[in-house]
């Protein structure tokens, strides 16, 4: 009983030291950007660590976690419910997940296709929930030769193509359950990454003068979140910097 409660006060007393230096570089990004601090929301990416990890966060004042596998999600949410968490998934999710994801998640970052937004709209009406989505943005460029982001192109980060953002968006807009946030992506491996945040930022411009209240910009992550604060990010999405390295998938 005392090694596992002195195991559980060094990770809390680490979880702290780790928080800290996550907010001081927030702080520092903003201050550089010449925005406030207070317009950055971390969420801590807690894939891979224990429920115990995610509640310790809770204690030390973080509001807002994500995953990215339902598999993982589901139990973990419901491990910490009643806590004063908003859950966002940030993973590649099948149409055929949407209701489990609509049971627990507050906020679904990773939406990229029509389909999966009737798939949650049904999912969220059903459930009697509204789901907050975020449009997840390929910033891959095409390969050469290629019109648009062919699967060649296409990566492992995901996402719409850009010029499929207006029409997901009217979709989401319109779909009962669900509301339109505004814009997410992933920096594609090996570019830089504020060349991409930049472009990101332009495309929720546009999105914004036809959907005013989609204002949040989800980018920047461990490496990379000085660079998205400075293009403009209100989300920045933290695991490594926060938690650690990853551990094996809990089960």
């Amino acid at each position: 009983m005392g090694d596992a409660v002195a195991g559980g006060e060094a990770r809390r007393e680490e979880l702290a030291a780790n928080l800290a230096e996550v907010r001081k570089r927030i702080a520092a990004a903003c201050a550089a950007a010449g925005r406030d601090a207070g317009e950055v929301t971390l969420v801590a990416v807690t894939k891979t660590f224990p429920a115990s990890d995610v509640r310790l966060l809770a204690e030390l004042g973080v509001t807002d976690v994500a995953e990215n596998r339902d598999q993982e999600a589901r139990p973990k949410a419901e491990d910490c419910a009643g806590l004063p968490l908003r859950w966002h998934f940030v993973g590649q999710l099948q149409t055929n997940k949407a209701r489990s994801v609509a049971a627990y998640a507050d906020v679904v970052q990773s939406v990229d296709r029509v389909r999966l937004v009737r798939a949650l709209s049904d999912a969220a009406t059903r459930a009697g929930r509204t789901l907050r989505c975020l449009i997840q943005v390929s910033l891959d460029e095409p390969e050469p030769g290629q019109g648009g982001r062919g699967p060649a192109a296409a990566g492992a980060r995901g996402g719409a193509d850009p010029a499929d953002v207006p029409a997901l968006a009217d979709a989401i807009a319109t779909a009962d359950g669900l509301e339109l946030d505004g814009v997410m992506a992933v920096a594609p491996l090996g570019g830089d990454p504020s060349v991409a945040f930049a472009r990101l930022a332009r495309i929720a411009a546009d999105l914004r003068r036809e959907h005013p209240g989609a204002a949040v910009i989800s980018a920047g992550m461990s490496g990379d979140l000085e660079q998205a604060v400075a293009c403009g990010a209100t989300h920045v999405r933290v695991g490594t910097a926060l938690l650690g390295g990853r551990r094996a998938i809990v089960r």
